[in-house]
This record gives structure tokens, sequence and C-alpha cells, in this order.
């Protein structure tokens, strides 16, 4: 496996710097947390302590403490160079943020060189616990789902691959044997994200809504849906609130996200109906019951998958902070997409070989907002496996 290697070079810079923060690295899983962070330790050469919480029944604080204890033994006798220890999945504490921080200024107070690790692979309930108790205290790194570019040199993905199977290395071995790689997707990475990264972790009153509302925003991945139509379609007497905050945990698990109107106004953004978006079309595909060949051939669906595609490559870039991700309608005028990263705002639209809409809302949002850039993906416009092979803030700056 291929390592990710600007997020390494960034993790080790950090290790090798004195004493400073807590490295805390978040992402989805199966995107190659554990693996980067074992692979930046090796290098390192610090004496370390690894252990997970990602076990059947939830560990207590105290097992955060005897794992400190050890690694505090490492450290004091390796000197000024330190000792590291490495808690996976910590987010399985609970109230783990309180227990860190007690440890981590008891060793500022008495100078011990303990340097500090921390993955969770439920990037909202970890940023729960930093900002509640950690603040001033951390750094994060966090890594989204690999990118088209990353799986290309890592199993040799071609495009059509890449749209069809998505970003989880752990799935690429498995692409020659369908029924495998779907059960794969499935069971390892959706049933366990929604089980033990949201319901097992987070009070969720209406379970069976909350995996509906995900199979709803697989199925409608690039559409906008109000949150009424949304609770018609589930047949549920809920109510909108509940949907917005389920649709949060969704995305805080790294599975699927809702794209909020642009207005130009945070209050209106936040009363808009949601795009639905995967965060990596391997979960769109998952559920279709198709081959690549028969999807590739269903122009309707294929034309889904490329605009969730490209959806997926901006809204990891924007969970990793890189941009904000809108979309933006005036009754029969849209933007597919809005990018927007400090002053500067792109407009974007995505080619995909659906039927062309009646009107192009490229013009009308140009007119109302004045962005900096209107782009075009697909067609005449740039190259979909270029778009998707860079960072997406150089299509912003640029």
């Amino acid at each position: 496996m291929s390592f990710r290697r600007p997020q390494a070079a960034i993790l080790t810079e950090r290790l090798l710097e004195p004493r400073r923060h807590i490295q805390v690295v978040t992402g989805p899983r199966q995107v190659g947390k554990s693996t980067l962070v074992q692979h930046v330790v090796e290098a390192a050469g610090l004496p370390t302590r690894s252990a997970s919480a990602d076990e059947p029944t939830l560990r207590g604080m105290e097992w955060i403490e005897q794992q400190w204890q050890l690694a505090r033994v490492a450290a004091t006798g390796s000197g000024k160079a330190g000792g590291l220890l490495v808690l996976d999945e910590i987010q399985k504490i609970p109230r783990w943020s309180e227990s860190v921080k007690r440890l981590w200024d008891e060793d500022t107070r008495k100078r011990v060189p303990l340097k500090v690790v921390l993955l969770g692979s439920a990037p909202l309930l970890v940023a729960r616990g930093l900002t509640e108790s950690l603040a001033g205290r951390f750094e994060t790194l966090p890594l989204g789902h690999w990118s088209f570019a990353e799986m290309r040199e890592a199993f040799g993905f071609t495009l059509e691959q890449y749209i069809f199977f998505g970003g989880y290395p752990g799935a690429a071995p498995l692409v020659r044997q369908p029924q495998r790689w779907t059960r794969y997707i499935v069971d390892s990475l959706i049933e366990t994200s929604i089980s033990r990264d949201v319901l097992l972790l987070t009070r969720v009153d209406k379970p069976a809504l909350l995996r509906r509302l995900f199979d709803l925003a697989c199925r409608y991945s690039g559409q906008s849906l109000s949150y009424t139509k949304m609770l018609g379609q589930l047949h549920d007497a809920g109510n909108a609130t509940t949907l917005a905050h389920y649709l949060e945990l969704l995305a805080g698990a790294g599975l699927v996200t809702g794209l909020q109107k642009y207005a130009g106004d945070v209050a209106r953004m936040r009363g808009s109906s949601p795009k639905l978006q995967v965060l990596n079309t391997a979960l769109l595909t998952a559920s279709s019951g198709m081959s690549l060949t028969e999807a590739r051939a269903d122009h309707e669906f294929w034309g889904r998958l490329v605009e969730s595609a490209v959806g997926a490559h901006m809204a990891n870039a924007a969970s990793a902070g890189e941009c904000e991700l809108y979309y933006w309608r005036d009754r029969t005028l849209e933007v597919d997409f809005v990018l927007k990263a400090g002053r500067k705002l792109a407009s974007l639209e995505v080619k995909s070989g659906r039927a062309p809409q009646a009107h192009s809302g490229t013009a009308a949002f140009a007119s109302a907002f004045k962005p900096q850039r209107s782009l075009l993906v697909g067609g005449d416009g740039i190259d979909l496996g270029d778009f998707l092979s860079q960072p997406v803030s150089s299509w912003i700056s640029s």
C-alpha cells in the first residue's frame, strides 16, 4: 500500500519538533490512519507505546491512564529524545478528553518528554472532545477518502474504476470479485461505521430512521431535497431538526453529507434544503446491484456517478479545511457546486452526459455574486481525470 506522503511528512515533522502539541489524526474508517501513523512512528525511531480502544466493549478512562503510565516510563528512560504514545479509536472512551487533558497537563508541569498521537474514525465526535477540554493543546491532521491520484498510484485504478469503486484502499484488491467487494463495503465499512461510530457512541432515538436516511442520501446523491420531501420518502413522522442532526452524524462518520445552498448570507444558507452528497462513490454503487459494465451502459446512472465523484472530491477537501462547498439554485436556474476559499469564490458545473438542463445558472450566479472563476468539468471544459487528480484548492486559486 502506498503511504499518503504529504500527510506523513507533516506528521513526521511535528513529531521531531520539541514537545508542543498533542497530534490528532482523524478520518473515516479504512482510509489509512493507523498505517500512516505506524509508518511515521517506525521512521521516527522513538520508544513507542501503541494501543487501540476499538474493542467490542467500551473501555474506561482508567485504560487511558494505564497506557499513559507505561509510555511515561519509556519516555523518561530515553533522555531528551523522549517517547511516544499512540492511542487509536480514542473516541470510544467515555470522557476521553478530560483524562487526556489532565495527564497532558501533568506531563507539561513535570516536563516529561512524552509526545502523544490520538487517532479517531469519527471526526465529529473527536472534534467535540477537543473543543470541550483540549483547547490550545492539539493540532489536527485530517485524512479523507483516497483521491483518484492516490488510487491510481497505489493500485493502478483507471478513471472509470475510480468513479465506480471509489477511494477505499482496503477494498481495492477485491474489485475483480464484485460480490466480495460489495460485501466488504456493506459489512466492513457501512455497517461498522453506522453501528460502531454513530449508534454506539451517540444518542440516536430513531436508529432505523438514520439508516433509511443513509440509504436515501446514497440513492439521491447529487440532488437537493427538502426535509419535508425526505420525510415523505422515509415514511416517518419525524421532523426536520432530527433529519438535519442525523445527516450531521453521518457526515461526521465520513459517509454522506448535505451541502447547503449558497446565498451569501449564513442564516439563509442554514435554512435551505440540503443537496445530498456521498463522500465516496463506493457507497452509492455497493447498493446499486450493478457491475461496472452495467453502470457504464446506463447513461443516467453513470452521469450521477460522475457528478457524485466530482462532488465527493470537493466535499472531502472541504472536510479537510481546504475550502467551503455549497450548491446554488434560484427557481429554474442552478449551479452544481459553489466553492469558497477565503475571499475567493468559484462556480462549478459538471457535464456528465446526463440530459442538459433547460437553463444554465452560471451566468445568473455570476451576475449575482461575481465569482472569480466559473468552471466546467467534462465536455469542453476541464478534463474529468485532470480535475480529480489535482487538489481542489488549485482550481480556485489558479
